[in-house]
């Protein structure tokens, strides 16, 4: 019990899109908390405390040979990969590739009763609720292939915004089945947080709430502002804590629902103008 329960010493965790931004951060903290740390990305990574393996999530063969190399126990899956609407295969990099990576591993018993699976969403995923009906057919597809097959048919959902709601929709129908393997998935939905990927898209990324940031006289977040949250969610010290959407945004989402802070674009994400 104690402090102990937030550390990771013993443990093996996974960033999955750690080579930079938030997923580098998250890499850099379970280093420093006592994790043997695993990065697979797209990219090569600078941190000299991990071991990396090179992957990309739109290809299947590619994540199948990463894990392969990875080999088990995976104690904490951190899900941290990032692109920008209208890249080349987002729907699969932003959630069909890290759906896939996440149930072969756990199928392939690479991932232990008692092990955590963090995701990092995004605001931009508000409102999947009110949206359930329609990503229901999609998260029914049973593989990689039919899940690309149903976005194929479906062109328009091929979006940055469609993929963040199904990783939400997704961690909360599975955080059933999940814990009765013993495993527990938790997201975090980030505001604006500065990353090379959204200096790359500032106007949009980091002007989104500018008005609310300046207003309170805060920055957008850092990096580690977002991997402090989503290392506590699969920490023993979150062990009850399973299923959830944390805003990390430094509370423009809940002051635009209520009114304290004029913010139509949320209430009308979350169906509610």
């Amino acid at each position: 019990m104690g402090i102990d329960q937030f550390r990771y010493d013993g443990r093996r965790a996974l960033v999955v899109g750690g080579a930079s931004g938030m997923g580098f951060a998250t890499a850099q903290l379970l280093s420093e908390l006592g994790a043997e740390v695993v990065i697979m990305d797209v990219l090569p990574s600078a941190n000299t405390d991990a071991t990396v393996i090179l992957m990309d999530l739109r290809d299947r063969a590619s994540i199948d040979a990463a894990l392969a190399t990875c080999g088990g126990p995976i104690d904490a899956l951190f899900m941290c990969a990032g692109v920008a609407d209208g890249s080349p295969g987002i729907e699969r990099a932003l959630f069909l590739g890290q759906r896939h990576l996440v149930e072969r591993a756990i199928e392939l018993g690479m991932v232990p009763r008692g092990s955590a699976i963090g995701v990092i969403s995004s605001v931009a995923g508000l409102g999947w609720e009110r949206a359930l009906p329609e990503l229901t057919p999609y998260l029914d597809t049973q593989s990689f292939e039919s899940g690309s097959d149903w976005i194929s048919k479906h062109p328009d959902k091929a979006t940055y915004s469609w993929a963040k709601q199904a990783f939400l929709a997704y961690t909360a129908r599975q955080a059933y089945p999940f814990a009765k393997l013993g495993i527990r998935i938790n997201a975090i939905l980030p505001g604006p947080t500065d990353t090379p990927l959204a200096r790359a898209n500032a106007e949009t990324w980091l002007g989104f709430a500018a008005d609310y940031r300046e207003d309170l006289g805060v920055p957008a977040a850092s990096a580690e502002d977002q991997a402090y949250p989503l290392v506590f969610l699969c920490s023993g010290a979150a062990r009850h804590v399973n299923g959830i959407s944390f805003v990390v945004d430094a509370g423009y989402v809940s002051s635009g629902l209520t009114g304290s802070w004029d913010a139509p674009f949320i209430k009308s994400m979350m169906g509610l103008e």
